[in-house]
């Protein structure tokens, strides 16, 4: 196992149904508790855990949820979670519910109940490369924390969950293997992050999201922001612009942009809570997919989760659950019987699935940016209209909501949307009532929208 991270931790709890030994190596201290890893650079920013990555959590880890809750998560519900878009609150869905908390805190738990089981040993180490023979992987060169010399752990299964910095594919050519095809696209994301003390100046709110629509070349683009209560009576804060708009480390200009938005939970916070520490930004310049499902030919006992297959756009914050899918993925794949001499054909396109709907909610929303410049998928156009009229409908029509949050939150496909059913749903929503269109304010469009969903978590 590469890598003690969530994706790491959630295939290692399913290796331990199959093996006699899991073996995590992982460069960061392995008694760090509930801190931030250096390995783990975004750790500090604001992530969401959804609903399906939540489900997951408590497949393998029973009762995970209520341990977090009990130890100071945050679980918010129905009109707790507010949702906006370009000022606009979109209409509550009742039985939305989010569990709120910093990754270190949700990472921390996991790593935790991980070292309870007997079956998993700990090397703390950075993986250098891979023993492969005419057919499989055999073992794991790495060199412990403090050493320059290499050892080698022998091995049946080797999972890759080193992040966006694998170097599986380099490994694999090196060896004389093919390397995967790797789709990239250019986003040049920033988001800043900060904490603040939290009184009761929100009431009852649990999140706050508010989304900003693309705008056309050249005029300016308002801040997407998010606010969640988490442990320890804090408010996590981020804020999130796109190329020459990337919100820095700056605390003055962190302050300004909360106190401009359209979003008044933003102005309270800036104004009446406290600033705990710095400000943490974080750049990432563009989403990347690994296809190992295409390739004809791959090395025996080798797979991959997590990061090292696709990392998305974190706005839409899919990072945890679909490390939790593809855990669940490993163990469908486990409990075929495969022999692992073969390459992992099987788990691989189960876990192209997960990565399909993923990558497709994200670089859809990417797209649309006026500075993202493709590649555009076959369809485009079409998907674009209708995605354009679903998020209207959603802002009204809560049936609309419920089947978008559906989406998001990874316990439906997106294919769900052309279905005729909820083509249907769509329409109607759309003629119920006037429907707000992009960067038109509740006063300007005369609208009066009930509480809102939140609907995509950081």
């Amino acid at each position: 196992m590469l890598g003690g991270s969530i994706a790491g931790l959630m295939a290692a709890r399913v290796l331990s149904d199959h093996a006699d030994e899991v073996v995590i190596i992982e460069a960061d201290e392995l008694d760090a508790g509930v801190g931030a890893r250096r390995g783990v650079p975004q750790s500090d920013q604001l992530h969401g855990l959804l609903d399906m990555g939540r489900v997951q959590f408590d497949r393998w880890f029973p009762g995970f949820s209520a341990e977090l809750i009990a130890a100071g998560a945050e679980l918010g519900e129905g009109a707790a979670l507010r949702m906006y878009i370009d000022g606009v609150e979109k209409v509550s869905v009742p039985d939305n519910t989010v569990i709120s908390a910093t990754r270190p805190f949700i990472e921390g738990h996991l790593r935790r109940r991980m070292q309870q089981c007997d079956r998993v040993r700990w090397i703390h180490g950075r993986a250098r490369g891979l023993d492969i023979d005419d057919t499989r992987v055999t073992g794991v060169r790495y060199s412990p924390a403090g050493s320059a010399a290499t050892e080698t752990v022998s091995s049946d299964l080797v999972v890759d969950a080193t992040g966006r910095g694998s170097r599986l594919s380099d490994w694999v050519t090196k060896a004389g293997w093919p390397a995967p095809k790797t789709d990239r696209m250019d986003i040049d994301l920033g988001y800043a992050t900060a904490l603040f003390r939290r009184g009761p100046e929100l009431g009852d709110v649990v999140a706050v999201h508010s989304l900003a629509s693309p705008v056309a070349p050249g005029q300016p683009q308002a801040d997407s922001m998010a606010v969640s209560r988490v442990e320890d009576n804090r408010w996590i804060v981020v804020i999130a612009g796109y190329a020459e708009h990337r919100p820095t480390n700056d605390r003055e200009d962190f302050l300004r942009r909360l106190n401009a938005s359209e979003v008044s939970a933003f102005r309270t916070i800036a104004e009446s809570c406290t600033l705990l520490g710095e400000i943490d930004a974080y750049r990432m310049p563009h989403s990347r997919r690994t296809n190992f499902h295409q390739l004809d030919r791959f090395p025996g006992g080798l797979v991959a989760a997590g990061d090292a297959v696709a990392s998305f756009n974190p706005v839409y914050g899919q990072g945890m659950a679909s490390a939790a899918l593809h855990a669940s993925c490993l163990s469908a794949y486990l409990s075929s019987q495969p022999d692992l001499r073969q390459p992992a054909r099987e788990y691989f396109k189960h876990v192209a699935v997960i990565v399909d709907a993923a990558w497709g909610v994200s670089t859809m929303g990417d797209l649309a940016l006026p500075h993202v410049q493709g590649p555009y998928p076959r369809g485009y156009r079409i998907a674009k209209f209708l995605g354009e009229r679903i998020a209207r409908a959603s802002i009204v029509d809560a049936r609309v909501n419920a089947l978008f949050l559906d989406v998001i939150h990874m316990r439906r496909h997106p294919k769900v949307f052309s279905s005729p059913r909820a083509l249907l749903l769509v329409e109607r929503g759309l003629r119920r009532r006037a429907v707000p269109q992009p960067h038109a304010t509740r006063e300007q469009t005369g609208v009066r929208v009930p509480r809102t969903s939140n609907v995509m978590d950081m």
